[in-house]
């Protein structure tokens, strides 16, 4: 009985019938943007988040397991693209995919670089690759894609928020690390219901939809603070004897879980605003934001535009 129960949960036969159907004709292309950044470790600054090391360590932490979340969307969209039926939405997924590849692509290259900055890149790549690969990757097809929903909704909120805070990213003269998380924003912004319609499109089991949210909850909001607390004792553990290191840790608690207006803690309600049945990712709209960013970072002068190289959105092909 309980067995019947779970394969009730998870079976994207028990409720697709009740999702009503968007009209994806009248949904903007996608372009896939390629950039070319070459990071520096000597160039980063580790203060670079609101001149806040804590901060920018947990920003660091979240980098370096993006990385897996963002393989775990890429696998996710493949399996399923193949069982989406209308054209845009399945030509939007392919946007989603490639857009996924490139962050994961640049978020390496960051990795890399901030290694010179004895940050324990190493370590954290092989606890995110053995935790993706034998817990997240083993888990079936449906209970993914409610994952990579989930995912998705939390990068979304990210995003917003960046957007309405970008004086955030001027506190330094660190132009590259600027690019790279006003760019990786932008597009968040940018595809961040695709993921959710196509779990809606192919399953839309709300049970299912609230398990994907409490474990990307749990993985960014549980996981990642909880490495982030670690870095300063695997890295330069003197600097934890000094004042001036717990002042700082403090203030950068503050600047991402401080309800008042942490990056995290100030969204909280957003965030949980996911397991209203009748959820969806554009009822909160950011359309004006994503004009305003595409004009103020693509543009000759923009933050991104010293490496952007090219882009590409991928055809809308017939259904077969």
């Amino acid at each position: 009985m309980v067995a019947q129960a779970i394969r009730n949960i998870i079976s994207p036969k028990s409720v697709i019938a009740q999702y009503q159907k968007i009209d994806f004709s009248n949904k903007g292309t996608i372009p896939i943007r390629h950039l070319n950044i070459g990071f520096d470790g000597k160039e980063i600054d580790i203060e670079f988040y609101v001149n806040n090391q804590f901060a920018t360590l947990f920003f660091a932490t979240l980098s370096v397991f993006l990385t897996y979340g963002e393989d775990l969307v890429i696998e996710t969209a493949r399996h399923h693209r193949e069982f989406i039926q209308d054209p845009i939405l399945k030509q939007r997924v392919t946007s989603l995919i490639g857009q996924e590849a490139i962050h994961s692509k640049l978020h390496n290259e960051f990795n890399d670089a901030i290694k010179e900055l004895e940050y324990p890149v190493d370590f954290y790549r092989f606890l995110g690759e053995n935790f993706f690969k034998y817990v997240f990757l083993k888990f079936p097809q449906p209970l993914k894609l409610s994952l990579m929903a989930g995912i998705e909704h939390f990068t979304a909120v990210l995003a917003e928020y960046m957007m309405k805070h970008e004086k955030n990213f001027y506190y330094t003269d660190d132009a590259k690390s600027r690019a790279l998380w006003m760019w990786h924003m932008l597009e968040e912004s940018e595809h961040k219901d695709i993921a959710y319609d196509v779990y809606q499109v192919l399953n839309g089991n709300y049970p299912l939809r609230a398990t994907g949210f409490l474990m990307a909850f749990i993985t960014i909001l549980g996981l990642i603070p909880t490495a982030t607390l670690f870095v300063p004792v695997l890295r330069k553990p003197q600097e934890m004897l000094t004042k001036k290191f717990w002042k700082d840790a403090r203030r950068g608690v503050n600047l991402i879980f401080s309800p008042k207006d942490g990056v995290f803690g100030s969204t909280i309600g957003q965030i949980f605003d996911y397991l209203r049945p009748n959820f969806h990712p554009n009822d909160h709209d950011t359309t004006e934001y994503l004009e305003y960013y595409k004009n103020k970072l693509l543009n000759e002068g923009g933050a991104i535009a010293p490496y952007f190289v090219k882009e590409f959105t991928p055809p809308v092909r017939a259904v077969s």
